[in-house]
């Protein structure tokens, strides 16, 4: 074995020429070697890092080769075969390793002290790169290694490989045994980078002009530090002689932050977030002693004096990092991602357009840079303050304007909405809108504009709480928008728009009321020029600022002023329809007109907008057009059913066609959103759903299948979740016009009609939730149907259409528990839906609906147990044993189930399964963890990623994060907080 193994190394590196000339050759032939190595073990373990030092010690190039075989070996069993080897091999192969590693690190160590070869050089740091970060600590820190490595620092052909490994090993993180070793690493390192890199360094600037080599210098140096102050930081504040050195490498941290990479500001910024975050949180909890301490490692309860202490010793700790906290306040303001409301950006070309696509990204980094800055100025809002008024200042006079500067700064300024106290909040909004708004008046250029409009809109959209406190600001803020709403620039209208929509949501009540110094609400004063200041907005963005108007109106609590303002504000459209409408009754064939549908189309999308937001008070308006709309729905129906009878082909795709059914589409949108948004009065149903029956439902059932409207199953989905059992009369109407053929139109495959599948399940749930007596006078074959339909919906691979089949079924077993029909209904689907769900529970497509799988389980091992099933399970003509009761019939049938599904697991493993379910039906957490036990312990869900079976527990974590957030004032912005007294 000895020979051969020297014999293949010689063989692939001896011939220093052809060495170089076949590098490909004879790395593919160092995989091949490491590959047998790998999966032969132990048979040629033993001997190979023997024979593989002795080898490299022939020659350098051999040596150079061994070197690049050693590190495949590290990356290939211990980064790359996670999922090829069992944990346990890997670990026998890693203490094989270790145990002959001592050889490796004596190779590596005489290689760098005695050769002068740069190739060789390189390639002993890379293994040595590849190793540091599971051998033996004591071969790192109980040896000259660091000391070698840190000779390697300045020599550039080295310097990147280096810095790699003290990178490797700044990572490391076992406690305060090496304390002393890690303090000297860093001192060295930085008296040798101050040679290097000099302090003074305009680094962004040297960054951009670099070699590439220079360049992954500067970003290994971020990484070394970050990895560094994540773990060892407190041990260099700890001692007042490192202090100095500390700063001085977070100075150096600062500057790395404004290099122009995204990739490198990514490793800063996860930095300085976790960082800032650590003494936000000891500031946050400065007078709860316990917390601290336990943050701090320290043993709990405290004893008075420690607790003096400790306090101390965090405020000194604040002021430690005072200075950094105020440069990384301003590398924050400056450095601000793109929020997701601001819709103008500048692209390539230098031009001011509006956003086509959300970056996420970018997105994730804003979050993360507001988190960060909130907390900032948490820890010290004077200074936040200062620092954005005074770069404000410098656009102003014109000494630091560029659109970038002023984006940043604006985006800063509205992330950090909520987090100062009211009082210093209105000081700062103040002047921060005033400047805002005279920068507006003395810049010149449309995109200058374009871009200062953007970002007084973005920061007003940021702080309804100052806006509904300042009525001159409020009103001054909405005018502007209605200025920018004239405002042709891409991108502009429609965020004028937007943010008229959030500012309204939030400040509605101000505008109905006579404020002071004015004759009348601004809602009034609004509507009188409606017509001006929608003039040169386009059709979507008419419809969102109908909605905003419909928010104010909605605050209106005098009836008749209420119904005075909606029908100004509906005059337009409602005087377009009536013109419409009178056409059509001199000639029909005037609907048919495109130009008049998309006239029609946009009046309804009107109403819907109005409807969205006003709810309730919008009975008078659709109880005005509801009729005619519904004349209007059938004839376009018609007109659709026609085209496509005809046959000619693709007729349900072309563009008339598509128009036509729009029409229909948003006719029920806009009943199915009045309906919704309208409070619970009965009279508003009796209104409405009977005149629906013939036009609605029996054109859908009438019509052919690509000519059905998905929207018709939603509305009355919505109608019965509305009014309940008071609709149990008109299910079987429903039933029979619905039911039948959309089953057909659905159940050929899984693909056909998307919109249909979901909706039609919808609807079916809330029939078994409000209206479950009509379900029960439902003919036996009509039942059947509905069961292998919702076994149907719950198989689909469709997340959202398995859950809503799951949740159905589950509605249908408690009803049916509570029934009289209760024997009946289980001893014909009992076993069917355990065996289905067992299924659907393992086959690991539909893992996000484990939860629901455990509650139908336990709802079904419940149920034999307490005696509600007085009949048996089981069919007396194919069991011929009789079983004293159903819940040993189950425990047996189900014990079957698995073990026939399951060969991999024993018989005394399942049994020992089923028995803990039985004895935990009650108890659904313990039912819970069996379960999940069970999957992980079967080999379909060894290998996967099981984090749905742990949905229910992620979801508590992220409700305890929210609240956390919402503990802290600014890191919810204000305007994702819903809260009932913001019009108070």
């Amino acid at each position: 074995m000895k020979n051969y193994i020297s014999e293949v190394i010689v063989q692939l590196s001896s011939n220093e020429a052809s060495f170089r000339a076949e590098r490909l050759y004879v790395n593919k032939l160092n995989i091949i070697l490491v590959q047998i190595l790998k999966h032969d073990w132990p048979a040629r373990w033993q001997s190979f890092i023997p024979d593989l030092v002795a080898a490299a010690k022939t020659s350098e190039t051999i040596c150079e080769n061994c070197m690049a075989i050693l590190k495949l070996l590290s990356e290939e069993v211990f980064d790359f075969s996670r999922g090829e080897m069992t944990q346990q091999k890997i670990k026998e192969l890693k203490q094989s390793l270790n145990s002959e590693f001592q050889l490796i690190h004596e190779l590596c160590l005489y290689v760098l002290s005695a050769s002068q070869r740069i190739e060789l050089i390189r390639a002993t740091l890379s293994t040595l790169h590849a190793f540091l970060s599971w051998i033996p600590l004591g071969y790192i820190f109980e040896s000259t290694l660091l000391e070698t490595l840190l000779k390697f620092f300045p020599v550039p052909s080295s310097r990147n490989l280096t810095l790699q490994c003290l990178t490797e090993v700044a990572s490391l993180n076992f406690g305060d045994y090496y304390n002393v070793q890690y303090v000297k690493m860093y001192n060295m390192f930085m008296v040798q980078l101050q040679t290097i890199l000099p302090p003074t360094t305009n680094i962004p600037e040297a960054y951009a002009h670099g070699s590439g080599e220079e360049q992954a210098f500067i970003q290994n140096l971020a990484l070394f530090f970050t990895s560094f102050y994540k773990f060892h930081i407190r041990v260099l504040e700890s001692s007042q002689e490192n202090i100095s050195a500390l700063l001085m490498g977070l100075e150096y941290l600062i500057n790395i932050s404004y290099v122009d990479d995204t990739e490198v500001f990514k490793v800063c910024l996860d930095y300085w977030n976790s960082l800032i975050l650590e003494l936000f949180d000891s500031h946050h909890n400065m007078g709860n002693p316990a917390v601290t301490a336990k943050m701090m490692g320290l043993q709990v309860p405290l004893l008075p004096g420690i607790v003096d202490g400790l306090c101390a010793q965090l405020l000194q700790r604040r002021r430690l990092y005072a200075g950094i906290m105020s440069k990384l306040r301003m590398l924050m303001i400056c450095r601000m991602a793109k929020p997701e409301e601001v819709l103008i950006v500048e692209d390539e070309n230098g031009n001011i357009v509006r956003e086509t696509m959300k970056d996420n990204d970018v997105l994730v980094q804003y979050k993360i840079m507001r988190e960060t800055l909130i907390y900032l100025s948490h820890l010290d809002h004077e200074d936040t303050e200062k620092q954005m008024l005074k770069k404000l200042s410098k656009q102003l006079s014109g000494e630091d304007w560029t659109w970038n500067n002023l984006n940043t700064l604006c985006w800063a300024i509205g992330s950090i909405s909520g987090s100062m106290m009211e009082e210093q909040e209105n000081r700062f909004l103040v002047m921060v809108i005033r400047d805002l708004l005279n920068l507006c008046e003395i810049t010149k250029g449309k995109d200058n504009k374009a871009v200062i409009a953007s970002n007084i809109m973005y920061v007003v959209g940021q702080y309804p709480r100052f806006l509904r406190a300042h009525w001159k600001f409020l009103k001054t803020v909405v005018n502007k928008l209605f200025e920018f709403m004239h405002e042709t620039h891409p991108g502009v209208q429609d965020m004028a728009c937007d943010t008229f929509l959030k500012i309204v949501q939030k400040c509605k009540r101000k505008f109905v009321i006579v404020q002071v110094g004015e004759n009348e609400p601004f809602v009034s004063e609004l509507l009188s020029a409606l017509a001006t200041t929608v003039a040169d907005l386009e059709p979507h963005q008419i419809h969102s600022f109908y909605e905003s108007v419909g928010h104010m109106i909605q605050a209106e609590s005098d009836p008749h002023k209420r119904d005075e303002y909606l029908q100004r504000l509906m005059a337009l459209p409602n005087q377009k329809w009536g013109e419409i409408i009178g056409q059509a009754r001199q000639s029909v064939d005037f609907l048919k007109d495109q130009d008049v549908i998309r006239t029609v189309l946009n009046i309804l999308q009107t109403n819907t907008s109005v409807a969205s937001s006003l709810g309730t008070y919008f009975l008078s308006q659709i109880s005005l057009i509801f009729l005619d709309m519904l004349n209007v729905y059938r004839m376009y129906s018609e007109l659709i059913s026609s085209s496509i009878a005809e046959g000619v082909p693709f007729a349900s795709k072309t563009s008339y066609v598509k128009l036509l059914r729009s029409v229909k589409r948003e006719t029920l949108k806009l009943i199915e959103t009045f309906l919704d948004k309208a409070e619970d009065q009965p009279q508003i149903g009796k209104q409405f759903v009977p005149p629906m029956m013939d036009p609605v439902l029996g054109d859908y059932a009438r019509n052919m299948p690509d000519a059905r409207e998905s929207e018709v199953l939603s509305l009355f989905a919505t109608i019965i979740n509305k009014y309940k059992a008071a609709m149990i009369d008109d299910v079987p109407r429903i039933f029979e016009a619905v039911f039948q053929c959309t089953l057909e139109m659905i159940t050929k495959n899984f693909e056909d009609y998307p919109e249909h599948r979901l909706k039609f399940f919808s609807l079916l749930r809330a029939i078994a939730t409000h209206c479950f007596p009509a379900l029960i006078q439902l003919s036996s074959q009509q039942l059947k149907l509905v069961m292998d339909s919702i076994i149907w919906a719950f198989r689909h691979t469709e997340r959202n259409i398995a859950e809503t089949g799951l949740n159905l079924l589950l509605e249908m077993l408690r009803n049916f528990q509570a029934s009289e029909f209760c024997n009946q209904f289980y001893r014909t689907y009992f076993l069917t839906i355990e065996q289905e769900i067992f299924a659907v529970l393992t086959d690991t497509f539909h893992k996000p609906g484990f939860k629901l799988h455990v509650l139908i389980l336990q709802q079904l091992f419940c149920l034999v147990e307490n005696g509600l099933l007085t009949e048996p399970l089981w069919d007396a003509a194919t069991v011929p044993f009789q079983y004293p009761k159903n819940e040993m019939f189950v425990r047996e049938y189900t014990i079957k189930l698995l073990t026939t599904s399951f060969p991999n697991m024993t018989a005394a493993e399942v049994t020992q399964l089923v028995n803990g379910l039985f004895d935990s039906r009650n108890d659904l957490p313990t039912f819970k963890n069996h379960i999940r036990d069970f999957l992980v312990q079967s080999k379909e869900f060894s290998a996967q990623d099981n984090k749905d079976l742990y949905a229910e527990e992620a979801a508590v974590q992220r409700e305890k994060e929210r609240q956390r957030m919402l503990s802290i004032p600014g890191l919810i912005a204000p305007n994702e907080i819903q809260d009932e007294m913001l019009d108070s």
